[in-house]
């Protein structure tokens, strides 16, 4: 059992298919055995005197066909000490579970509402898993998002009793069970940090940033690449720049960038990014001789030495 007492939130996001969990404790890595989530079956969040089994085993149950609420009650009824656990689980169709033993650690309690559960122990008040709903139902934004404004208000409203060290937030789709590593929308954990919660959110971003260049590269590498295609690069690959606030003096996802530009025809449009990216790390330069020579960099001679002196 890992002294894994904390608060935590799963959720649904029906209209976008997306399903969530996120915590925050005052002890090392828990999202290494505290959050489970897999696309299109469900969640959950194991916590208090942690089983970790909690999560794979009612994973597979869901997977199986049954409900949130069989699964939680088949693993509670063979668990010997259920009364010192706390889970939360959704299904893959919103369907809610939620167990508070009664021997969890004061202040300790849940609260259900609509696709979302919220839970919390050894709290500093009473009122935290109240103030973790209001913040998740009164908040605009994604998935992740809510949730992140659901562990903020928990720490505003004075958190776990005994501080804090590590958060995990996990965001799956509904891809297809035979590639359940493309599910994964946003994976970011803190698993020791004075202030996890803030670092939380800055990765996040960084999650966020990622998979924005993802779509910009996508959609450069698409062929025939269509003036829409090239639009949606363009718009995409500003949501990164906005994102890199987040990872100062990091050029990498410019350079990523600029190379599948050169792939899609597109060498003039590249070359002021190469030329920003050397400002910042010259060493770039020899990189490109390097990927042309592997095939990742698909450019004439000529138009290889305008890039490397960009």
């Amino acid at each position: 059992m890992r002294p894994a007492h904390t608060y935590s939130i799963v959720a649904y996001d029906s209209s976008a298919r997306q399903w969530g969990v996120a915590v925050q404790t005052h002890w090392f890595g828990v999202g290494t055995g505290s959050v489970w989530a897999e696309g299109g079956v469900g969640v959950v969040a194991t916590q208090s005197l942690t089983d970790p089994a909690y999560g794979p085993l009612g994973l597979q149950l869901m997977r199986g066909g049954k409900n949130a609420a069989e699964a939680l009650r088949a693993l509670l009824a063979a668990d010997a000490r259920s009364e010192v656990r706390q889970v939360a689980m959704i299904d893959g169709e919103g369907g809610l579970a939620v167990h508070t033993g009664e021997k969890c650690i004061g202040q300790a309690g849940h609260r259900l509402g609509p696709g979302y559960s919220v839970q919390a122990n050894t709290m500093l008040r009473s009122t935290v898993w109240d103030a973790m709903a209001e913040a998740f139902e009164r908040n605009a934004g994604d998935l992740a998002e809510r949730m992140l404004q659901a562990l903020e208000a928990a720490e505003a409203e004075g958190g776990d009793i005994r501080g804090r060290q590590s958060a995990a937030l996990v965001v799956v789709g509904a891809e297809p069970r035979d590639r359940p590593w493309a599910s994964r929308l946003v994976d970011v954990r803190v698993d020791d940090h004075p202030q996890p919660l803030p670092e939380l959110r800055r990765l996040t971003a960084v999650s966020r940033l990622y998979h924005d260049l993802d779509q910009a590269t996508d959609a450069l590498d698409a062929r025939p690449l269509t003036d829409d295609g090239l639009a949606a690069a363009r718009g995409a690959f500003e949501r990164v720049r906005v994102g890199l606030a987040s990872i100062p003096g990091n050029v990498e996802p410019i350079v990523w960038y600029a190379v599948a530009l050169v792939n899609a025809g597109r060498v003039e449009e590249s070359l002021p990014l190469f030329a920003e990216v050397y400002r910042v790390q010259p060493v770039w330069k020899d990189v490109m001789g390097r990927l042309a020579a592997s095939g990742l960099l698909k450019v004439e001679p000529e138009a290889l030495g305008r890039i490397a002196e960009a």
